[in-house]
């Protein structure tokens, strides 16, 4: 008799690969929202590579985001986030995780769009604030009050995080039950356009 827990994960898994075919899934969002531990799991669970896209910036570049960020400034690393996604999403399908601002970004959106299927990992205020407040780790947060920035992020980037083409709840529950919801979103999408 065969384990019905491990059915139903088969199942999840074949269903989202056909789903995905050779197209990546990307996921955006704000820092904090999971997409780098949500999309560890989702690669894994469809059994293709995961590659977070900040750490390959900084393999590339031989830095940190936050030297990144003090050497060259903002636009500078802009400009390097865009060229090394056009890179990661050349080939399909894998797992990629994007840095909070890369898909506020009109020329990586772009190569996002072309590259796949995006999924916004959207949560609130006071998840992400959970997840966040412990690192110092964020330069983007390097300010006299850390949470009204977010905040501020939240209000400047959600417009434009709603552009994805799926948006998935992040919320205070396990990584394995966020990464199922993702699975299951990509899923239902290629089912409704198939209808």
């Amino acid at each position: 008799m065969s384990d019905p827990v491990l059915t139903v994960a088969e199942s999840l898994r074949d269903r989202g690969r056909a789903a995905l075919g050779s197209r990546n899934l990307i996921l955006v969002g704000l820092m904090g929202a999971g997409k780098s531990s949500v999309g560890r799991i989702v690669a894994t669970q469809l059994g293709v590579p995961f590659v977070d896209s900040d750490l390959e910036i900084e393999r590339v570049s031989r830095m940190s985001i936050t030297e990144l960020f003090a050497a060259y400034g903002e636009e500078e690393f802009r400009s390097l986030e865009t060229r090394v996604m056009k890179r990661l999403l050349k080939n399909g399908p894998r797992v990629v995780s994007t840095g909070g601002g890369a898909f506020i970004n009109d020329r990586t959106r772009r190569h996002i769009k072309k590259g796949g299927v995006s999924v916004w990992l959207k949560a609130d205020l006071d998840v992400l604030w959970e997840r966040v407040n412990k690192r110092d780790t964020r330069p983007l947060l390097k300010t006299e009050n850390p949470r009204q920035t977010l905040e501020n992020l939240m209000n400047a980037r959600y417009p434009v995080y709603a552009l994805a083409d799926l948006t998935v709840v992040s919320r205070d529950v396990r990584k394995e039950i966020m990464a199922e919801d993702v699975l299951k979103a990509v899923i239902e999408s290629q089912t409704e356009s198939a209808a």
